[in-house]
């Protein structure tokens, strides 16, 4: 129920554009105790062209050809900074309607599952910094992307490195990754997960020997026993859980506004670079900084 006198719904699938509504102020609407709605419509793209502008970024990462121009080219052809960007954008105007307006937000996508659960996921953890932690995180990717719905097996069905094209695969759960990884980037001491935690829930929601990301909802997961015949990636993670911490991490109890101006919208290469360039003297640096920050 909606008590506030404004309630702000974002649509995340058309181009840009805002209205007004109003209500008179008596009558039997269910909604006559709102001043206003407003409706911000975005421009997000999912299935198929999300999924190809992923493909298109990993085939230019994989090309051993690429001069710098080319590189640059194919970056820009494949859109994928684009997207971040605006899921960024899109998760930022929701957090300033909750902080500075304290506003009811509604966000609703076409069917719930996909979009929807990215805004309002990414919206969490710039807001909460409950959501920053390593528990608080598992707790919302269980809340906002398992049980909510999102269908991971037909959405995280082969990758982008498959000469299968499925129509309804597409890295909506990798676009949120990513954008919690620009998040880490742009406030290195505010989360307490590290890149190497995000790459790893990257793997298990594409292949996984638990069954914490099988199926496409509750309803599939109850029907085939998953909690009575495999076990959850969770326990896994947390036992293992300071391979996953950031040695830098403090309690930041405000809200974390993200940068989206596009020269602060980065690749991500530890995912995407991972296998073309050698991790091991960052993974020396980052044990020494862990080192010292244990020292201290």
């Amino acid at each position: 129920m909606l008590n506030s006198s404004q309630a702000l719904i974002f649509t995340p699938i058309f181009p840009l554009k805002r209205s007004r509504v109003h209500f008179p102020p008596e009558g039997a609407h269910a909604a006559h105790s709102l001043r206003w709605l407003s409706f911000g419509l975005f421009p997000f793209r999912r299935g198929r062209p999300l999924q190809e502008s992923f493909t298109r970024l990993v085939e230019a990462c994989l090309d051993p050809s690429n001069s710098m121009d080319r590189w640059l080219a194919k970056l820009e052809a494949s859109k994928w900074l684009s997207h971040v960007k605006e899921a960024l954008s899109t998760a930022c105007l929701a957090v300033q309607c909750l902080d500075r307006e304290e506003a009811c937000v509604l966000v609703h996508g076409s069917e719930g599952t996909d979009t929807t659960l990215l805004v309002t996921a990414l919206a969490q953890v710039i807001l909460n910094p409950d959501c920053r932690t390593l528990a608080g995180f598992q707790g919302l990717i269980e809340r906002e992307w398992i049980q909510a719905g999102h269908p991971f097996s037909l959405r995280c069905a082969r990758s982008a490195y498959s000469h299968a094209r499925l129509k309804q695969e597409a890295p909506v759960f990798l676009l949120f990754l990513d954008c919690v990884w620009q998040l880490g980037r742009q406030f290195p001491f505010s989360l307490e997960f590290n890149e190497h935690f995000l790459l790893t829930l990257f793997e298990h929601s594409y292949a996984s020997p638990y069954g914490t990301f099988l199926y496409n909802n509750e309803q599939e997961r109850k029907l085939c026993a998953v909690k009575e015949k495999t076990h959850a990636l969770w326990p896994w993670l947390n036992r293992e859980g300071d391979n996953y911490k950031n040695p830098l991490y403090a309690c930041n109890p405000l809200v974390i506004w993200p940068s989206v101006e596009p020269q602060s919208i980065l690749l991500w290469q530890g995912l995407f670079l991972r296998w073309i360039r050698p991790s091991h003297h960052l993974d020396e640096a980052w044990a020494e900084i862990e080192k010292i920050a244990r020292n201290s």
